[in-house]
């Protein structure tokens, strides 16, 4: 058992370690260094203390070091970030976390649904971390993050109280903010949505709330305020919202949900611990998205993919010069009427009607050429870029 003065030697050993760090990493006031230090170095002692493992292990003066740098990593990742990437890798890192969890009632079930929920659950549950912080802390009701460094502090904060384990029966646990997404989702109405503006108006006015309409206002914009889209992002948002609806009107939300995952630019391992997959079964709904992703792309909205990569038919379908004549001379007489009839702008029905064929036909023989002209642009990719092994 680790005596008084050690414990108080570990402490200010600790406390000294976030305070220099803090001190040479950020431009932040000394004042503000210290208060920062001092909290962390609070945190981690209780952690220690109460912690029967780190306890038992007679090595709680080096559990303290390995939480002090993990608490200045995740703190300094914020920093640098700055305030509004910092909020918007926040707000994409829990919405990650809980988008399984959040399901829409049935007549409410499209993807824009499901990230208004989203949106509206985390609005409560940045409130929820402040007053975790304020409590945890000893901090007055009224405290706000001020600084980048106190903002910094409080994402970092909220990020791990989202992501604390919390017991459950059966010698089961669970992360705190995933059972807070489940009971949130399961209370909502099967009718309607909620609004967040509204909602968070609402909880600002009940006098049980601690929340004033100030604290709410701050954490609104400072939680979710996002950079404006710029335009030439439009198309790209386009493609993303019709390739989701063009899933899930085939019944495909695991798709839908790996492609979510997978636009947020996850490792494999955290899409896997997200949707509760092993590696096998993310393979195969891999191979199962990129199987719909090409009907999609080749066939469903053609003409909006290949406008997105700049691919369409005024643009020789993305081939070079050379590219398109080698694609020109690939194809029979009956594609290349086919190709002719496109590029005037003739509609399948139309194009049925000239070729003698049924519509199916038309828009499978459309399908194969456009495969065709995809392995030409392709290949020529993988030969600028050299062959390697996957």
């Amino acid at each position: 058992m680790n005596t008084l003065e050690d414990i108080c030697q570990s402490v200010e050993a600790v406390f000294q370690l976030l305070l220099d760090e803090l001190t040479l990493s950020t431009s932040a006031s000394t004042q503000n260094c210290q208060d920062v230090a001092e909290r962390l170095s609070k945190e981690i002692n209780r952690i220690c203390v109460e912690s029967r493992r780190i306890q038992a292990s007679g090595e709680v003066e080096s559990w303290a070091i390995t939480l002090a740098k993990h608490r200045l990593q995740q703190c300094l990742h914020y920093y640098k970030l700055g305030s509004k990437r910092g909020r918007v890798e926040l707000h994409s890192t829990l919405s990650a976390v809980v988008y399984r969890y959040i399901t829409p009632p049935q007549t409410q079930s499209s993807y824009q649904a499901r990230l208004t929920l989203i949106e509206d659950f985390l609005q409560g549950f940045y409130m929820e971390a402040l007053n975790a912080f304020r409590r945890e802390f000893q901090l007055p009701p009224s405290y706000q993050p001020r600084t980048l460094l106190e903002l910094s502090e409080y994402m970092a904060f909220t990020e791990r109280y989202g992501k604390r384990r919390i017991p459950l029966p059966g010698h089961r646990n669970q992360q705190l903010i995933i059972l807070r997404a489940q009971t949130f989702s399961q209370q909502q109405p099967s009718e309607t949505l909620v609004d967040i503006e509204r909602a968070a108006e609402g909880m600002a006015g009940e006098s049980d709330n601690p929340w004033n309409a100030a604290s709410l206002q701050q954490v609104r914009e400072q939680m979710v305020a996002q950079e404006p889209e710029a335009g030439e992002d439009t198309l790209r948002h386009t493609v993303i919202n019709e390739l989701i609806a063009y899933l899930e009107e085939r019944k495909q939300q695991d798709c839908v949900d790996y492609f979510t995952l997978r636009l947020k630019d996850l490792p494999a391992s955290e899409i896997e611990a997200i949707l509760g997959l092993t590696p096998r079964q993310r393979d195969y709904l891999q191979q199962r998205f990129k199987y719909h992703l090409i009907r999609f792309a080749l066939s469903h909205r053609w003409e909006l993919v290949h406008q997105w990569l700049e691919a369409d038919l005024e643009r020789n379908l993305g081939l070079t010069l050379q590219q398109w004549q080698a694609f020109l001379g690939q194809l029979s007489p009956a594609q290349a009427r086919l190709l002719q009839l496109k590029q005037q702008g003739l509609a399948d029905a139309a194009i049925s009607q000239a070729l003698g064929n049924t519509v199916t036909q038309v828009q499978k023989q459309w399908f194969k050429l456009l495969e065709q002209a995809w392995e030409i642009r392709n290949s020529s990719i993988s030969g600028e870029n050299g062959s390697t092994d996957e």
